[in-house]
């Protein structure tokens, strides 16, 4: 599991309360698992997080990151 740091101020200043409410209502799957205790608070959580990878990409995720041509192995 990757190391996950605090979001930046930046990342937290991103995320809409609309976008709180709306992630906050929890999916069939999240409620027979339990719900959660504090859906705001974990919605702005995950939605943060999310604008985190988006401001500051890790070149080394492969989900996330983007190279330049430059960056890559040279082929034979």
């Amino acid at each position: 599991m990757p190391d996950m740091k605090e979001p930046s101020p930046e990342a937290h200043a991103n995320v809409s309360q609309h976008n709180v409410d709306t992630r906050s209502e929890l999916y069939p799957e999240e409620q027979s698992a339990g719900g959660s205790i504090d859906p705001k608070k974990q919605a702005e959580l995950i939605l943060a997080e999310s604008e985190e990878r988006t401001i500051h990409p890790d070149a080394d995720d492969a989900n996330g990151g983007h190279r330049q041509s430059a960056e890559t192995a040279d082929l034979p």
